[in-house]
């Protein structure tokens, strides 16, 4: 491995990228193997195959982004997880760590969101300003990077206990699109790295490396370059700008809290979309009095989620449902615009396993008694299911600040509200129904439907516009304000569509860092 560079706080010919999760990890390998010098600020700990925990709790303190947010809304999360109301990691690779690796294409016509579904009252729906002829272009090299299965001759994984239970009631409801995902995971040794054990520990961090993460694929990548500064717990407080406007410097608060300012040629931002959003609120200047990148008032705004949400079914007999990759089995059958099943938009009917700790926190409808006690007694032989279905932006679903609660670091933490829409509600009652009627189709004994959980899926909060009025970035994710500022994250979506959108967040980054270094060359930044 090369030396990592070491870039000094005064050099303003560097790129400062914020995040090293999908997109900011991604793109920070991208900018070095073209040669161009990255400091790369991850405010979590670097944590590695070797010390990831296995026991959930554990795992769950060491990755996860547990600093105070605060919620408001009629969401379900906002009354059954008043502390947590995402789930993100803090940690080198960010959310890559734990994530469930499940990595489908958005379809043609979510791209199209408003021509497709028209005008809808209570939503703020537009059309993303890139074709998806243009999109697969980049679909199809982060797929290869990834080593998505079921493209590019990689094997599907195999068939756990969990997606047979899934597979059969798919089958008697006349579902056609059953099959083990398009996942990020290994299913035969790629990449240096070797295949699924099929241990089922995919969300505490795979131990194996089988599932794909920047943490260990594209940052040492990067780093092997030498053109990588890589500095953990150093958390973003805030971007000062010159007085032409442009982006000079990320100020950060380093591992012992002290305050630091990296000058930087280009900054992006690659926070996950409750941290961006809350990032560019509070570096408002007098020449920025809304925040950066704000003219038109959408950073924050036009929250999605993704709709979730779980369905258990208990059978005669044990599933062991934890043994497997979590995520690995879909039906994509629902994935489709049919407003006659009385919603817009698509859903997909996912696999779901939780561990035994964490189900009866996340993943059952109600508190302690015996009918609770009765489900978690039945965990062998319990089956499970989710809902991945796309939620339509709302203007008023947005990240704020909350001046009333105050960080480590005495900055007002981020409010996340959302108010669901009717039509989230419709897709949501419509596909737990279809889950209930696959378990009940092939004689579960009884069938649990689950809480909304805190999500995992955080989008559209800085999204991609063709109207500078419309949103916060171009095509490229370049901020319509000030040139030198990108958005690298989900924050940069455009709508959510129902895919899980980590493969989509990566084939971004690469297309920007493409955009990124041409400009550069020209010397345009």
């Amino acid at each position: 491995m090369a030396k990592m560079a070491k870039v000094d706080l005064q050099d303003d010919s560097a790129v400062a990228i914020i995040g090293s999760g999908a997109g900011g990890g991604t793109l920070a390998h991208e900018l070095t193997r073209r040669g161009l010098k990255v400091v790369l600020l991850e405010a979590g700990k670097r944590q590695s195959i070797d010390s990831f925990s296995q026991v959930p709790a554990e795992a769950f303190g060491q990755l996860t982004w547990l600093d105070t947010r605060t919620q408001s809304g009629d969401w379900g999360v906002a009354s059954g997880f008043p502390t947590l109301p995402v789930w993100h990691c803090k940690t080198v690779g960010g959310t890559t760590v734990h994530w469930t690796a499940s990595a489908p294409r958005l379809q043609p016509w979510e791209l199209r969101a408003q021509t497709t579904y028209g005008k809808l009252a209570g939503t703020s729906l537009i059309d993303w300003p890139i074709s998806y002829d243009e999109l697969e272009k980049f679909y199809i090299i982060a797929e290869r990077r990834m080593g998505v299965t079921r493209r590019n001759d990689m094997p599907g994984l195999p068939a756990s206990n969990n997606f047979k239970v899934m597979y059969a009631g798919a089958k008697k409801l006349g579902y056609k699109q059953v099959h083990t995902g398009h996942m990020a995971i290994n299913s035969r040794s790629y990449d240096g790295r070797g295949f699924c054990i099929q241990q089922g520990f995919c969300v505490q961090g795979c131990k194996m490396g089988a599932k794909w993460s920047t943490l260990y694929t594209e940052i040492p990548d990067a780093e092997a370059t030498g053109n990588l500064d890589l500095r953990i717990e150093a958390t973003a407080t805030r971007i000062e700008h010159g007085s032409d406007g442009r982006v000079t410097a990320v100020i950060y608060r380093d591992h012992r809290g002290q305050e630091q300012r990296q000058k930087a040629r280009l900054i992006c931002v690659a926070g996950n979309a409750v941290e961006t959003p809350r990032l560019l609120l509070l570096s408002a200047s007098s020449k920025y009095p809304q925040g950066l990148a704000n003219s038109s008032g959408h950073v924050g705004r036009n929250y999605c989620h993704q709709i979730t949400g779980f369905v258990w079914g208990i059978f005669d007999k044990p599933v062991y449902s934890w043994r497997g990759a979590t995520l690995a089995g879909v039906v994509e059958d629902e994935a489709i615009n049919e407003p006659r099943r009385g919603f817009v938009g698509g859903y997909r009917i996912e696999l779901l396993a939780l561990d035994l700790p964490t189900l009866p926190l996340v993943g059952l409808p109600y508190g302690w008694g015996r009918d609770f006690a009765s489900i978690v007694d039945n965990y062998r032989n319990l089956a499970g299911m989710f809902i991945n279905g796309e939620d339509l932006p709302r203007s008023d679903n947005r990240v704020t600040l909350n001046s009333n609660v105050k960080d480590a670091f005495g900055l007002p933490v981020a409010n996340i509200h959302v108010d669901e829409h009717a039509n989230d509600r419709a897709m949501r009652k419509h596909a737990q129904g279809q889950m209930s009627r696959m378990y009940e189709a092939i004689g579960s004994k009884r069938v649990v439907l689950g809480p909304t959980p805190p999500a995992t899926h955080n989008l559209c909060t800085a999204r991609m516009s063709d109207d500078a009025r419309d949103g916060v970035t171009n095509a490229w994710g370049q901020t319509h304000d000030i040139k030198n500022l990108f958005i690298s994250d989900g924050s940069a979506l455009t709508t959510p569509g129902a895919a899980n959108p980590t493969l989509t967040i990566v084939a971004l980054a690469l297309r920007q860092a493409e955009y990124i270094s041409q400009q550069m060359k020209a010397g345009h930044f």
